[in-house]
């Protein structure tokens, strides 16, 4: 299995990670800013999900440096997303306690 193959699985599985964990985060949050807010954020993972899913499958991407180049780009983002997610968890945990 190549490198890019390998990278394009793991930022996939993370991005399916981040979209499970906004939707577990969005049924303890009632409403109002944040809950558009977070509506927000779950359209965005969803659509970054899809993406993630779709570049394997794109064949124009044939320079083999180019791939790894995105491959890395998104799966940084897909960190990034995991950890927005986790700051604004522990965020609404400390307003409710």
């Amino acid at each position: 299995m190549s490198l890019i193959i390998i990278l394009s699985v793991f930022s996939a599985a993370t991005m399916l990670y981040a979209l499970w964990s906004v939707i577990t985060l969005k049924k303890n949050v009632p409403g109002g800013l944040i809950g558009k807010k977070l509506n927000g954020l779950m359209i965005l993972v969803a659509l970054f999900a899809i993406s993630y899913i779709i570049v394997p499958f794109l064949g124009q991407l044939s320079q083999a440096t180019l791939s790894l180049s995105m491959n890395l780009i998104l799966l940084f983002g897909a960190i990034y997303v995991v950890a927005t997610i986790s700051l604004i968890k522990r965020i609404i945990q400390t307003l409710a306690d």
